[in-house]
């Protein structure tokens, strides 16, 4: 039977119809293509910021390892050093008892012998790697503690205390550590606060661990001081060894947690210990 006008009509619309289904079809099998590029390109760029970001922690810890080692080394050389000549300091106090002036350069003597005892024991906190003893016990008491330690301190630059620690909270971490880096971090807030103040500590237990808080109100952190603020030897100070903050970071760190740095909007520098539930869980295992 001849193929009418009407027939080819509909073989040509057919045929178009099919041709624009497979350019349809091709355009958003494109479509797809490209968001697949796009969103493996960013995934890469991603990863590959993540792995350069590690890859510069990795050789910070290398670089901290090697220090540590090298300071460890040297610590212990002077602290070996330091016991005879402390003890012949205090038999020389004992032979010029009634002199008052060579008491008084003995004086100076010695507080340059404590400073740098002060020092080695920062080394020696620092550079240590021991794992951390888990126990069970109360915050408060341990603030409390380390408020007692520092009593004298506290009153002399009349200091005002806020504290918001619970009594009923217990944390499960190395009381010893966790002792030090209080103590470290309520001493780096009263050197902000030479002229007097107030020093707050809250804490914060929440479904991820638990955050002490220590915050002053003194001048507050500048940008350099708050980006390398736990940087091993970086202080602002005139003296010190610049080890208080990185000890509390490296607590913070063998604990599974960190240490952070802010400025309070009302003006001061608040520093913040977190201590995570997941790896005291899994230390005490």
């Amino acid at each position: 039977m001849p193929e009418t006008t009407a027939d080819h009509d509909a073989l040509s619309l057919d045929a178009h119809a099919d041709l624009e289904t497979v350019l349809a079809a091709w355009h958003s099998a494109t479509l797809r293509l490209e968001q697949t590029h796009a969103a493996l390109s960013e995934e890469v760029r991603r990863l590959t910021d993540e792995l350069e970001i590690k890859n510069r922690e990795l050789a910070r810890k290398n670089r901290l390892a090697d220090l540590g080692q090298m300071a460890s080394h040297v610590a212990h050389e002077v602290r070996n050093n330091l016991v005879p000549v402390t003890l012949y300091l205090s038999l020389l106090r004992r032979r010029i008892s009634g002199d008052v002036g060579s008491l008084d350069v003995l004086d100076k003597i010695t507080a340059g012998f404590t400073a740098l005892d002060v020092m080695v024991n920062d080394l020696l906190n620092f550079t240590s790697d021991r794992d951390p003893q888990f126990q069970t016990f109360p915050l408060r008491k341990l603030v409390e503690d380390v408020y007692a330690a520092l009593a004298p301190q506290l009153a002399a630059q009349h200091i005002q205390l806020e504290t918001d620690v619970p009594k009923e909270q217990f944390l499960t971490a190395d009381q010893h550590m966790l002792r030090r880096a209080m103590l470290n971090l309520v001493i780096n807030a009263l050197d902000a606060m030479p002229e007097g103040g107030t020093l707050t500590v809250t804490s914060y237990c929440g479904p991820q661990g638990v955050d002490l808080e220590v915050a002053d109100s003194g001048p507050g952190l500048s940008d350099e001081a708050l980006h390398r603020a736990f940087e091993p030897f970086f202080t602002t100070k005139r003296t010190g060894t610049g080890l208080g903050l990185a000890i509390v970071s490296r607590i913070a760190e063998v604990h599974g947690g960190e240490a952070l740095a802010v400025n309070c909007p009302e003006g001061g520098a608040a520093f913040t210990l977190r201590i995570p539930h997941v790896a005291v869980q899994e230390a005490a295992a």
